[in-house]
């Protein structure tokens, strides 16, 4: 039961204790797009904008209230607007105190939030689209509604969920990998 053993034990460096002199790069948690990144905050505000967008659309047409997805496709850009806003805020926050946004309950928070958010993004564009295909090429009904701003508000619908994506699946890898 005799291991041979190696003659050369090594002998690590100590880690240099001046902040300066810490090697520079990426850890692999710094992610562009991660919350409290400049990438986070892009996709925050692209998710605002392409929500907003699609919501303004939809909201101009006086016919919407009578499609029940068309409807839910601005609860969802509603609900979209308000998540993405308010951690773009938190997202600027963090990039002006230089804070870092890895705690565990609020990367776990962010992903479930971008979880639903996106989920209702996608089964609401989803939803408008097959509204919007039905009204357009199987009934021919596009002289007597707003098909250009049905089609358009849901094609911003499913941008905004585009944008989204990245930022779920970076706030899920976090979660689970920290």
């Amino acid at each position: 039961m005799f291991a041979s053993r190696p003659a050369v034990h090594p002998v690590e460096a100590p880690p240099p204790t001046d902040p300066v002199e810490q090697p520079r790069g990426v850890l692999m948690k710094d992610l562009p797009g991660m919350p409290g990144t400049p990438g986070g905050l892009g996709l925050r505000l692209a998710q605002f904008v392409f929500a907003g967008i699609a919501l303004s659309v939809m909201a101009s047409t006086d016919d919407f209230p009578s499609v029940t997805s068309f409807c839910f496709l601005v609860a969802a850009a509603i609900l979209q607007c308000l998540w993405s806003f308010s951690l773009a805020i938190v997202d600027i926050y963090a990039l002006l105190v230089k804070r870092c946004l890895r705690n565990r309950r609020v990367v776990c928070l962010f992903a479930v939030g971008d979880g639903i958010t996106a989920a209702l993004t996608f089964s609401a564009a989803c939803a408008s689209s097959g509204i919007t295909v039905l009204i357009d090429n199987d009934l021919d009904l596009c002289s007597e509604n707003h098909c250009a701003s049905f089609e358009s508000a849901t094609a911003m619908a499913f941008l905004s969920w585009f944008a989204l994506s990245p930022s779920f699946l970076l706030n899920f890898w976090s979660m689970a990998s920290g």
